[in-house]
């Protein structure tokens, strides 16, 4: 895994044992938190990923470690959602991939973050 930050490595992929089919894996990690740049207090989440894999898929061991590394992280919820894309990409190259973030209520809003990728698609 390469280190993004002191506590976020990009997580490792596995062999596609099914390289030329078209098919969606969705991960569900109702348990993200990261820390509001501002306020100092945690941001709670429940993060969605759905992607096509191409040669390669993600981890999950090494995915829920990516994940829990956010918990020390200081960082908006729309950029880390983004972050998470990027680097979820750069880790397994698939055909689409959507992550979404749904953080709860925080001063009566609550916010839905969503980035997706498509192969061919400038980041």
């Amino acid at each position: 895994m390469a280190k993004i930050t002191a506590n976020i490595q990009i997580p490792d992929c596995v062999s596609n044992s099914h390289p030329n089919r078209e098919y969606e894996i969705e991960f569900v990690f109702p348990e993200f938190t990261c820390i509001n740049p501002e306020t100092k207090f945690p941001e709670f989440a429940t993060v969605s990923i759905q992607y096509i894999p191409f040669e390669d898929c993600l981890d999950t061991v090494s995915l829920k470690k990516y994940l829990n590394g956010y918990r020390e992280e200081e960082i908006y919820s729309h950029t880390a959602v983004n972050r998470i894309l990027d680097d979820l990409v750069r880790a397994c190259q698939p055909r689409e991939m959507s992550v979404t973030g749904d953080f709860t209520v925080r001063g009566g809003i609550s916010t839905s973050v969503s980035a997706r990728y498509s192969a061919g698609d400038s980041a």
